[in-house]
C-alpha cells in the first residue's frame, strides 16, 4: 500500500506532499519520499492531511483505570484485572497510542505482552514489567515486591526477569497514591540501589524509577538508573547529573493535573499531597527542558482521573510548560521509544513498523488534534477509523 502526498512530521522534520510505502507482508515501511507505485500497489491519497508517528506512551498502567484511590483494585482477582488490562490496552491503542511502557502490577503485564503479540487481544506494542519493587511499607507496596537489603534486592530483580520482566521499576521515594507515604523521602539504601541497577543490567533489562524528590533523584542517578520518573523536586545537582550521565526524565505532567481537577472526588491525602508538589514539578520540568535534559513523554494513565485512551493530552501539557509544539511530539514518540527500547517505533523511515497516526487538521497548528486521529495504523493495519478510498 502507498500513501500519498501527505504532509509528514517525525521527530526534527516536516516532509511536505511526502509518500510512505507500506509492506503488509512484514508491517513496516519500505520507502519515505517520492515513490513510484507498483503496477497492482493500492493507492491511497492523503493530500490535506497530516501523518505523525503512533505515540509512544513511556510510563502507563493498564491495571489502573483512573480510579479514585489505586487501592480500589488491590480486592481484584488476577482474572478480573488481566480483562481490565485488556480493556484498557484497546482504549490505549485506538487513541494513536501505538507503543507503551507498562509500569508493573503483580505479573499480569507480561502475559498481556504475549496475548498482544499473538493477535489474541488488540493493544500497542509492550515493553512490560511484573511488580514494581519497594521496601517493606514503601509506595505501591499492595501490588509490588517489597524488599530489604541489598541481597534480597538483587532477588526481587531475578524474579522479576524470571516472570519476563522487559524493565525494572522500583520506588526511590515515597509517593502521592499510597497512604502513609512521602513523596520527598528517599525509600531504598545506595546499597540497596546499587544493587537493583546492577542486577538488572546483568540480567540484561533497563531499569526505571519513581523518584519524587532531589536527593532520591540523585541516589538513583548515581547508581547508573536508566529513565526517572516524575522528578518532581529537582535541583542544580540532580539536573547536572541528568546530563552527564544522559538519564532520560518522564516527568508524567498529567497525573498531577487530574488530581488537581478534581480535588472535591480525590482523596484528601491524595490532594493535599498533589497541592503540595504540584507548581514545583512544573518548574522542576521547565529547569530540565532548559537544561537541555532528554525527556521522554509518559501518563501515568490509570492513576487517579487519569483515563487511558486521553494520553496525548500529555502533549499539550509539555507544550504548554516548556517545550516546542514539535519537541513535545518528538519527545512522545521517537525519544520515548529510544528511551524504553521499543526498536522501530516512534519514527516514519524505511524499516520503522508502520505504526501511523493521520489527522485532517495541522497538529502543530492546535495540539489537541492529537487526541482524536483520524485513522490508526498498526504494523500497516488499519485498527481505528478509516482511511481515503483509493487514489
Amino acid at each position: 500500500m502507498l500513501l500519498r502526498d501527505g504532509r509528514l512530521i517525525s521527530g526534527d522534520d516536516i516532509f511536505e506532499e511526502t509518500d510512505i510505502r507500506i509492506d503488509e507482508e512484514t508491517g513496516r515501511i519500505g520507502a519515505v519520499g517520492d515513490v513510484d507505485p507498483y503496477d497492482d500497489e493500492r493507492v491511497v491519497s492523503l493530500a490535506g492531511k497530516t501523518v505523525t508517528p503512533g505515540l509512544v506512551d513511556a510510563h502507563l498502567h493498564f491495571s489502573l483505570s483512573g480510579e479514585r484511590s489505586v487501592v480500589d483494585v488491590v480486592g481484584m482477582s488476577d482474572a478480573e484485572l488481566t480483562l481490565v488490562e485488556a480493556r484498557n490496552a484497546r482504549k490505549t491503542l485506538e487513541a494513536g497510542i501505538t507503543g507503551v511502557r507498562d509500569m508493573g502490577a503483580r505479573d499480569l503485564d507480561v502475559a498481556l505482552k504475549r496475548a498482544i503479540d499473538a493477535g489474541d487481544v488488540p493493544g500497542p506494542r509492550m515493553i512490560a514489567n511484573c511488580r514494581s519493587i519497594t521496601i517493606t511499607g514503601g509506595h505501591g507496596h499492595h501490588m509490588g515486591r517489597e524488599i530489604d537489603g541489598p541481597v534480597d534486592a538483587r532477588k526481587a530483580v531475578r524474579e522479576q526477569v524470571k516472570q519476563g520482566a522487559d524493565f525494572i521499576k522500583f520506588m526511590t521515594t515515597g509517593g502521592v497514591t499510597t497512604p502513609g507515604s512521602d513523596p520527598g523521602a528517599v525509600a531504598f539504601t545506595d546499597d540497596e540501589l546499587h544493587a537493583l541497577v546492577d542486577e538488572a543490567h546483568k540480567r540484561g533489562v533497563h531499569t526505571a524509577t519513581h523518584a519524587h524528590g532531589a536527593e532520591g533523584v540523585k541516589a538513583a542517578i548515581r547508581a547508573g538508573v536508566d529513565t526517572v520518573e516524575h522528578g518532581t523536586f529537582l535541583d542544580d545537582e540532580a539536573i547536572d547529573l541528568f546530563l552527564d550521565t544522559d538519564t532520560t526524565l518522564v516527568p508524567t505532567l498529567s497525573a498531577p493535573y487530574h488530581i488537581v481537577r478534581n480535588t472535591e472526588a480525590a482523596t484528601k491525602e491524595d490532594v493535599a499531597k498533589t497541592e503540595v508538589v504540584y507548581e514545583q514539578h512544573l518548574e522542576s520540568f521547565r529547569m530540565a527542558v532548559e537544561a537541555g535534559v532528554s525527556i521522554a513523554g509518559g501518563t501515568d494513565a490509570g492513576t487517579p482521573f487519569n483515563f487511558h485512551g486521553g494520553n496525548a493530552s500529555e502533549i499539550q501539557f509539555m507544550a504548554q510548560h516548556a517545550m516546542e509544539p514539535q519537541e513535545a511530539i518528538r519527545a512522545m514518540t521517537e525519544t520515548s521509544a529510544q528511551a524504553i527500547g521499543l526498536d522501530g517505533c516512534g519514527v516514519v523511515e524505511p524499516g520503522a513498523y508502520a505504526d501511523i497516526l493521520v489527522f485532517d487538521d495541522d497538529p502543530l497548528a492546535d495540539l489537541t488534534v492529537l487526541n482524536d486521529p483520524t485513522t490508526v495504523l498498526k504494523g500497516g493495519e488499519i485498527v481505528a477509523g478509516n482511511l481515503p478510498k483509493n487514489q
